[in-house]
């Protein structure tokens, strides 16, 4: 049942209907080069799940290439693919959505649907969402979204009340992640604060106060891609409530995912 909430908080960054607030300006700069989208290219990464008290370690591979051309509202992007299912958040960030460049800033536009042990299937569509900017002051914020949806859980109406947005991390001169050492760094996090309020028919009730229950922060090398990504997810729900719900009082996960071979053309 946790993992199954821990899954629920992690995809409900995508069950958003998302369009950019792009709040970095009109300066787009040089072209961003840090996730070379050539067709062809191709990055393989180790996730690694780690162990919590209900939760043991777990170890997966993804493949994420760059696919065909494609044309979403009239705007040329890149399609995103993987060879299997999307273990790691930044592969199932990416797959089977649509990336573009546009100045120094990469964006992306698309939909995915997911079933596989949640309550009902969850479908999001991202719109122009941008997700780095490269020479980006650490802390500006790049896009940002809000609203809210509802979904069942156990017979329960659970209603979302998120932020979603995207903020620079800043950059550094390097990185060494899984025994190789990459170069010109930049960085970026995605952070999704998450309300959840129950329709319990007598009444509305707080289930989770606001807070930062999902961040992920991505380490992108120039002209190479994204070579490491810490995600961590945690909540804690509200200390009190009148009814008994079948959702652990608080828990943590974290999941890295480490570039291991990789194909620039």
């Amino acid at each position: 049942m946790k993992s199954k909430l821990f899954l629920l908080l992690a995809l409900s960054i995508f069950t958003l209907s998302c369009s950019s607030d792009d709040s970095s300006g009109e300066d787009n700069g040089e072209p961003a080069t840090s996730l070379p989208i050539v067709s062809g290219n191709y990055w393989a990464y180790d996730v690694f799940n780690h162990e919590t008290s209900n939760t043991p370690e777990s170890f997966a591979r993804d493949s994420v290439y760059v696919g065909n051309d494609t044309l979403i509202n009239s705007v040329a992007f890149k399609k995103m693919k993987t060879l299997t299912i999307a273990n790691g958040f930044f592969s199932g960030t990416l797959k089977d959505n649509g990336l573009r460049i546009d100045g120094n800033k990469m964006r992306i536009t698309g939909s995915v649907n997911f079933s596989a042990g949640l309550p009902t299937p969850l479908g999001f569509s991202v719109s122009d969402f941008i997700i780095l900017k490269e020479n980006a002051t650490a802390g500006q914020e790049l896009s940002s979204t809000n609203g809210s949806f509802t979904q069942d859980y156990d017979g329960i109406p659970l209603t979302f009340t998120y932020i979603l947005k995207s903020v620079s991390d800043g950059s550094q001169s390097s990185l060494t992640s899984n025994s190789a050492t990459y170069s010109n760094i930049t960085k970026t996090k995605v952070i999704l604060n998450l309300k959840i309020t129950a329709d319990v028919g007598f009444a509305v009730l707080e289930v989770m106060p606001a807070q930062n229950v999902l961040v992920s922060t991505q380490y992108y090398s120039k002209n190479i891609g994204m070579v490491y990504n810490l995600t961590n997810i945690s909540y804690t729900l509200s200390s009190s409530l009148p009814i008994t719900l079948p959702i652990p009082q608080s828990g943590s996960q974290t999941q890295e995912e480490f570039l291991d071979v990789y194909q620039i053309n």
